[in-house]
């Protein structure tokens, strides 16, 4: 019995469970539950209670994600049958049936996409916000246009005939091109027009008026609409016979070769092959004339399964281009990170701060500035002698760079540990790279076989008379701007056995010697699944026991199998288990006699959920004091446990351990607003709040409470059994 054939009812007429455990249908296929998440991401996009133009931000999220999503995982499953692997997935599906699977899934969810653009631009054109067909605009409109597409547009246009002697161009990935059959004086022509992508999709017209007294009215109009209407500038004497548009996307998994004497090298070769991959997928326009849609497809080598028609807009993602800046109306209210109290505290000392206690940062409610703060002190200050740094994702003009750069110049000595497989930013991580080699940095490329995803910040300073040492650990990047809607959990600590631990880290990935032991933290490769599996193996002794037996956990991603089992084991041994998975999740919870003490729930609001954090009762219920608490850096999948370099990092101080546990915890865990419960067969159903007065929304709480300190008495007073959501 496949995934998609599961029945709904997992439990027989006898209450014996149609799901054991050793079937290959306990676990849920990844990339369905992946296109489950991207359909509540969709979800949002429907969401009345969002203002207009953030609905129109998810529907472009939901659209990118699908891409994504075709480049890389469906390009790894169409590799996998092309190279005659007929291997089963964990849950018992071969690569061949899997893209089936998807496709039709991914057909539905991009009809649903289409479905809402309709329903999102009639309520734009409603609030005067409109995208104009080039036959709408005024005399003064077209005039103003022209000189546009003369000035700006023309310019940058390549025109391609296809004929013996120009063979088909190639089309790099994501490519949007323009398809025309034209008629000259004497013959006909096909000929090719590929949108120049950096060029706006959305042309904003000058402003004409208000929109019924309110705000001025904003019009646009698509670039492929003022490419077609101005064709007679770019094909002189020809008119079109027929015409339509079509787009691709590409193979963008990059494979490192474990020969390949130097990383740096080795990217910048995969970066320009990466632009020459297969091509997974071909949408046209649903109306574009046969002659060419047969030419396009047998001209790019492309499956008929693969090519797909769309009714509606080719390239949602660039919807977000039509959210302008000047109608805060239908946007989120702004608002504004809070800096740390501890650190204003101390006179924005962050040593001083961390030297007194532990410091905990929850963002983007508290303001990643405090991270950078943390490392421009320490390039500033004459005591520090040493900073190591892990750089995975960051931002153009990074602060965190140019701290390091700082630090460097100055005389101490630096590391920074640049993790070049960090997909779509390679290039950028490669730049980064020389510049901080430039400036006298250390720089270290991790691994050929493992990706160092840990986020580790490690500053050592003279005190007293010795050296003291100050970690930051982090479950999210060193980006500014992805701390902005990304929740995340940073820890500042002193802590002795940590601190050695880090340093251990960085000498494993730079050194390539792996520790004897670790203190405190737990790394993957080397011992993570061990001390994970050890945990949970706890709460099933004292479930057996009779002492209870709890597990919180959220992650974004929730897909190794053994894990999966281990949480089986636990359910049935009585633990009680909270699950709060954003993205992907292969565990199917609720099945009598396998799972029926996991509740799953996923959150898709405002802020995307990133922030990894593992709780265990140790011996009590949750939340409790005893509890044992964790952030990460890892999902629980294998290519977390197995082949990156990550930290689990214990939460220790009674007050760091407090703030995580009974206040972010719990109340992600009551969030009744904008969650989502996984069924056993597999489906969510969206939570509603019985009535107003019971609606808690887990972004607005932590936006109108933005420091933990002294925060969530009200929520832990309430039994954690109610807060966890049941389908």
């Amino acid at each position: 019995m496949s995934v998609s054939e599961a029945s709904t009812d997992t439990n027989g007429e006898d209450g014996e469970p149609t799901i054991g455990p050793s079937d290959p249908d306990r676990f849920i296929n990844r990339e369905l539950s992946w296109l489950d998440f991207n359909d509540r991401v969709l979800e949002e996009a429907d969401n009345e209670r969002h203002p207009l133009l953030e609905r129109l931000r998810f529907l472009s999220i939901s659209a990118s994600n699908l891409d994504e999503f075709f480049m890389v995982r469906v390009a790894g499953l169409v590799g996998q049958v092309r190279a005659g692997v007929t291997s089963l997935s964990q849950e018992g599906n071969s690569p061949r049936k899997q893209l089936r699977l998807i496709n039709e899934r991914a057909s539905a969810l991009m009809k649903r996409q289409q479905k809402t653009w309709a329903v999102l631009r009639g309520k734009l054109a409603e609030e005067g916000i409109t995208l104009c067909d080039t036959d709408d605009l005024s005399a003064e409109e077209e005039a103003w246009l022209e000189k546009e597409f003369l000035t700006n547009i023309f310019p940058v246009l390549t025109p391609l005939a296809l004929d013996p002697a120009h063979p088909f161009p190639f089309i790099p990935n994501l490519g949007f091109v323009l398809c025309y059959r034209l008629k000259g004086p004497d013959d006909e022509l096909t000929a090719l027009l590929p949108v120049p992508s950096k060029v706006r999709r959305f042309i904003r017209l000058p402003s004409s008026g208000e929109a019924g007294g309110g705000p001025a009215r904003i019009r646009y109009v698509s670039l492929e609409k003022t490419i077609s209407h101005f064709l007679h500038h770019v094909f002189p004497s020809r008119k079109i016979v027929s015409c339509g548009a079509f787009r691709i996307i590409r193979d963008s998994d990059v494979e490192v070769e474990e020969e390949a004497e130097d990383l740096v090298q080795q990217f910048e070769t995969m970066l320009r092959r990466r632009r020459r991959g297969d091509v997974i997928r071909l949408t046209m326009d649903h109306d574009m004339p046969f002659l060419l849609r047969d030419l396009i497809g047998a001209k790019l080598d492309v499956h008929p399964n693969d090519v797909v028609p769309v009714e509606g807009l080719l390239g949602l993602v660039q919807t977000a281009e039509m959210i302008p800046s000047d109608r805060p109306d239908l946007l989120f209210p702004p608002f504004e990170a809070r800096f740390p109290e501890r650190i204003r505290e101390h006179n924005m000392d962050c040593f001083s701060a961390i030297r007194s206690k532990d410091i905990v940062v929850h963002h983007p409610y508290e303001d990643f500035d405090v991270v950078v703060q943390f490392l421009k002190q320490a390039a500033a200050d004459p005591d520090v002698i040493a900073i190591k740094q892990t750089l995975y994702r960051t931002s153009k003009g990074s602060p965190i760079v140019a701290a390091l750069i700082e630090a460097a110049e100055s005389g101490k000595n630096v590391t920074a540990l640049v993790e070049l497989k960090a997909r779509f930013d390679e290039e950028a991580n490669i730049q980064w790279a020389r510049a901080l080699e430039r400036a006298g940095v250390n720089v270290v490329y991790g691994f050929v076989d493992y990706k160092t995803h840990a986020k580790l910040s490690y500053v050592v300073r003279r005190e007293g008379n010795g050296t003291k040492s100050y970690v930051h650990v982090g479950t999210g990047n060193y980006h500014q701007i992805t701390a902005k809607i990304y929740t995340d959990i940073a820890l500042f600590t002193t802590d002795e056995a940590i601190a050695r631990d880090t340093a251990r880290v960085f000498n494993y990935v730079t050194g390539y010697a792996a520790p004897s032991e670790f203190e405190r933290l737990s790394v993957s490769p080397i011992n993570m699944r061990q001390d994970i599996e050890g945990l949970i193996d706890r709460e099933i002794a004292f479930a057996k026991d009779g002492r209870g037996g709890a597990i919180w956990a959220k992650m974004n991603s929730l897909v190794d199998g053994k894990l999966i089992d281990r949480l089986y084991e636990a359910s049935s041994a009585g633990v009680q288990i909270d699950l709060i998975v954003r993205g992907i999740c292969c565990l199917r919870p609720g099945v009598e006699g396998l799972s029926e003490n996991i509740r799953v729930k996923s959150v898709v609001g405002r802020y995307l959920e990133h922030s990894r954090i593992f709780c265990f009762g140790n011996g009590g219920p949750l939340p409790s004091d005893q509890a044992k608490v964790f952030i990460s850096s890892a999902d629980w999948m294998p290519r977390n446990l197995n082949r990156r370099v990550e930290v689990l990092c214990p939460v220790t101080n009674e007050t760091t351990h407090n703030q995580i546990l009974d206040q972010i915890m719990v109340a992600t865990l009551k969030d009744n607003m904008q969650s989502w419960t996984l069924g056993p067969d597999g489906s969510y159903s969206r939570v509603e709040a019985p009535d107003e007065e019971s609606q808690f929304n887990v972004h607005n709480y932590f936006m109108t409470n933005p420091s933990l300190s002294g925060r969530g008495t009200a929520l832990k007073e309430q039994s954690p059994r109610e807060l966890s959501v049941r389908s």
